[in-house]
């Protein structure tokens, strides 16, 4: 999808890894750089950013909020047409929990942080 966009589309993509293991992001990098969509000489049509799985909660947490930032700023700022694709919201909504049982907050009836 996120090859698609780049060339077909013309679009730009930003990849939000949430809770992802290394190897999973090392491997996403490399295929984006033999497709083209990321492009070491600075024309990249694609971002990555990533809170691994062995990264505290906060930071798994944060992560998504960071790509979400970085879309908005393709869109306002540069004027392009964003895919913003979050990988994974389980392991999101898992690091606010985990965030939110530190913080000691009483988790909702089903278990969620109560600010979800």
């Amino acid at each position: 999808l996120i090859n698609n966009i780049a060339k077909a589309h013309g679009g730009y993509s930003v990849f939000t890894g949430v809770g992802e293991r290394t190897r999973e992001g090392n491997d996403l990098y490399h295929e984006m750089i033999q497709t083209g969509v990321i492009k070491l000489d600075g024309d990249s049509k694609a971002a990555l950013v990533f809170g691994q799985m062995n990264e505290p909660p906060g930071a798994r947490a944060r992560v998504a909020l960071t790509g979400l930032t970085i879309a908005e700023y393709f869109r306002d700022e540069e004027g392009q047409d964003v895919l913003l694709f979050i990988d994974n919201i389980f392991r999101f909504t898992q690091a606010g929990s985990e965030v939110s049982a530190l913080l000691g907050r009483i988790p909702s009836a089903v278990g969620y942080q109560p600010t979800l």
